[in-house]
Parts: structure tokens; sequence; C-alpha cells
């Protein structure tokens, strides 16, 4: 299947491997493993700084990210192999399932995927609200919550926890003075009730199975597609049940069948999107998971946490800065005038990665692959991104490790494709939630609520005063 559907983008294939060749060549083949091993010793010692970063939360066979040396892998399988030779469906069972699938489980997860695209219910709930008054993010996070009604019944009181047999319910009725000894075994949980009769119309089983991670990954674009119309004032597209997952995307958000070329191009971003590590979505999606709700509430969440600027939107900015710019001629001026400033350039240095983000080095040669459809200033855009490129890492490689990351090509890939600049934060939803979905399930299998502690830095032994005497 994969090869039928990449015989019409050799081309594509090829430049993937390429860049996986020259990034090969520069930082050499890295073998070694992360430093806990395949399985870590709790409690494990670290250095934690504000925001938990360097603290770790959980052990994880998802994915890893090695940013020193420019690796991400999916399941143990190199992000050049899985772009050059994958699809997104494949990536998402692999990120489910832990394997790649043979071609009997391919195809049986392709056709639920199919079946859960065609969400009536949901649409017809979306199309009564102001969508195009809407932040598309916060129209995308409305719709998973009704796809969660359509689908289940857990919004019923009767599906309600009994907090009865809650086993216990927060770790400041405790002590907390002791040294966390991290159980492997789940603390804070419902004991197992008798099944719940499902309603007829019902597709899941429950809330936050493997059906409802199915769900969630073949209706969050169709819910992206529908808001990408509805902000436009048009109608949403039914999808088509003869194109991948990426195809239907495309058809869906613009109203025709993609060329192989873009079909490809778009499968390509939504695999190099779908996991991360634990990012601030990520992490949010697996907080809310760990209290015992289920994975819808658990990817808005995740949605949630996209939204914010500091994690998702930083290619719409990307773009704003290639306008400013202008033109390649005002590159090295432009330059100079904002690192004077101690301006931050988006696109530029990621919190992980001290080398070039592998991600960036796949979607660079896409955004100014030639057989791509280009207007003029669509050149001019990706003519400038070049320069600009060049200029910002000549002039801070060597001092601070600057180079591109994963947004500062994305959103010229997604606008050669036709794609609103508002929709690109949508889009990463629409890859992660694989990884999300993936993250979460692993981590309810071995699940404890995340509760960190703060550092209290307040006052002591205060004296109350009545309002009179304030």
């Amino acid at each position: 299947m994969n090869r039928e559907r990449h015989q019409e983008s050799t081309e594509i294939t090829e430049l993937i491997l390429n860049a996986a060749e020259k990034a090969r060549a520069e930082i050499g083949i890295v073998t070694k493993q992360p430093t806990t091993g395949k399985s870590a010793k709790w409690p494990i010692d670290c250095n934690i700084g504000p925001g938990l970063e360097g603290a770790i939360a959980c052990e994880s066979k998802v994915g890893y990210v090695n940013g020193t040396d420019g690796l991400l892998s999916y399941r143990g399988y190199d992000i050049f192999e899985l772009c050059a030779y994958s699809t997104y469906e494949e990536v998402s069972f692999l990120l489910l399932h832990g394997h790649l699938p043979n071609a009997a489980e391919l195809q049986e997860f392709e056709q639920k995927l199919i079946k859960h695209r065609h969400m009536n219910k949901t649409l017809r709930l979306l199309m009564s609200f102001p969508v195009e008054e809407m932040n598309a993010m916060a129209a995308l996070r409305m719709g998973t919550i009704f796809m969660r009604q359509e689908f289940t019944d857990v919004d019923r009181e009767s599906a309600k926890p009994d907090l009865s047999h809650a086993i216990s319910s927060d770790e400041d009725s405790i002590g907390m003075e002791t040294k966390p000894s991290g159980e492997r075994h789940a603390i804070y949980e419902f004991k197992r009730k008798k099944k719940r009769r499902k309603r007829k119309d019902s597709n899941l089983d429950d809330a936050s199975g493997l059906e409802a991670c199915y769900h969630l990954i073949a209706g969050v674009p169709t819910v992206t597609a529908a808001i990408a119309r509805l902000r436009c004032g048009l109608m949403p597209y039914e999808p088509l049940n003869d194109l991948s997952h990426a195809a239907n995307l495309y058809y869906m958000m613009n109203g025709r069948r993609p060329t192989p070329i873009e079909e490809r191009v778009l499968d390509v971003a939504l695999i190099l999107h779908a996991d991360h590590g634990m990012n601030a979505s990520t992490f949010a999606a697996m907080v809310v998971a760990s209290t015992m709700s289920d994975i819808y509430f658990s990817v808005g969440s995740g949605i949630a946490a996209l939204n914010g600027p500091l994690h998702g939107g930083a290619n719409e900015r990307v773009l704003d800065t290639l306008r400013d710019v202008g033109s390649p001629d005002n590159v090295e001026t432009w330059v100079k005038q904002s690192l004077a400033k101690k301006k931050k350039i988006p696109g530029f240095g990621h919190r992980v990665y001290k080398t070039y983000d592998p991600r960036a080095r796949i979607l660079g040669p896409l955004a100014k692959f030639r057989c791509l459809g280009c207007k003029p200033e669509i050149q001019n855009l990706i003519s400038t991104a070049e320069h600009l490129e060049q200029q910002v890492v000549s002039s801070l490689d060597q001092e601070k490790k600057i180079f591109p990351n994963v947004d500062y090509y994305s959103g010229v890939v997604y606008t050669r494709l036709g794609i609103d600049p508002a929709m690109f934060t949508p889009l990463f939803a629409v890859s992660r939630v694989a990884g999300w979905t993936a993250r979460v399930l692993e981590y309810m299998q071995n699940n404890r609520i995340f509760r960190p502690r703060a550092l209290y830095t307040g006052e002591f032994n205060q004296v109350f005063k009545q309002v009179d005497e304030r």
C-alpha cells in the first residue's frame, strides 16, 4: 500500500533520504541509549527548574528525542525512515500499538478511520455555533466535546464515577515531607464497576480505550476541515472513503482532490508532528487522564495547551516575520537590526534541540520543492526564508548554536498547500492527536495521578487584623 501511494512521489522519498544522509554525515551514527536505560529505578535524582524543567515524570516507549544529536524516533524507528517509507496511518498505528501493522492490521485500522471520519451529529452541533467568529483552536476544542457526546454516554449521570469507591484523593491528605518512592502501580484509581450497558447506537466500548483513540485520530481532521470551511462561510465537505488520511484532510479543507505530490507532502508533515516527547500539550493531556478523566477531555486539554502562543502558532509568526522582512535583499539589514535590539526571531532555536531540528531538515527541502505549485509571491517568501536562515545561522551558530526548528518551514509548506495561516495550529493538533492518545494509553496502564509540589516562598506567622484595623 505504501509503495503504491509513494510511486508518484518518488522525488519526495529521495528528498527525505538525502536529508537523512546529510544529517548523519553531520552528526554521525548515534547509538547511545537514554541514561535511564530500559527500565528506570525510582526515585530518580534530577535537577528540576521552573516549569518542571528537567523533571522526569514517567517512563515511555512511545518516542525518543535526543536534542544534543538532533535525533527523533517513534517506537525506535528513525523519523527519516518513517517519512521516507511510511504513511501517517501506519505511524498512528505504530504509536498506539508499539509495532508497525501488517497488511491485515493496516486494512482493519484504515477501515476504522474511514468509519469514524463521518460525524454528522458533531458537524451539525458545530454549525450551530458562530465558528466564523471564533478562534480556530477554540472551535476545535469544542468539536472534540461534541465528538464525545455523539459517540459515548459518559456525560450521563449514570456514567459518573462513584466517589465512595475512590481509593484515595489527593497527596495533601498525608504528610509530604518524605521522599516519593514512585510506586509501580496506581494509587489513585476507581475500583472496577460492573460494565454499563452501551447505547445501541454507540460505536465505542468506552471513552478511554483504543476505539476512542481511533475515533479522535479520524475525527479531529474532519472537525478541523469543517472549521476551515465554516470560517470562510462555506459548508463542510463529507470525507471520501477512497482517499487516504492526508488526502481526505486536504480534500475536506480545499474542496478538491490533492495531487499525489500534495498528498505526500501533507502526509509527511503529519508524520513529523505526530509525537515529540513530554511537550506541554502532551503533558497536559496526560495530567487530565491521570485523574481518571476520559481521553476526549484529555485531548481537549492538549488542544487548549497547544493554543498557547509559546507552544502552537509559531509557524504563523514565522510567516509574519518573512513578510515583514519583505524580500531577500532586506535580510541582512533586518537581521542586524533585530539582533541589535536582542529581538527573538521566530522559527529559530528549540527548548530541546542543540543542533538542527531533524524535522526542519525535511520540511526545509519540502518548502522549496519544485513540483509543488508556487506563485511568485510564494517564491519570494521561500527565497526570503532561505536567505534569512543563512544569515541567522551564520550570525548565531558558533555563539548560541541556533538553528531552524520545525516551525520555520512548516508554515511555508502549508502555505504552498493553500492552507490559511489560521489553520496551522489546528493542523498541528490533527497530527499530534496520535501522540497524545498513545502516551495517555501507555501512562494509564500504570497510572499515578500527577501531583507535583510548589516551593513555598511566602510569609509565616502573619497576625490577623479586623477589617477596620488594616
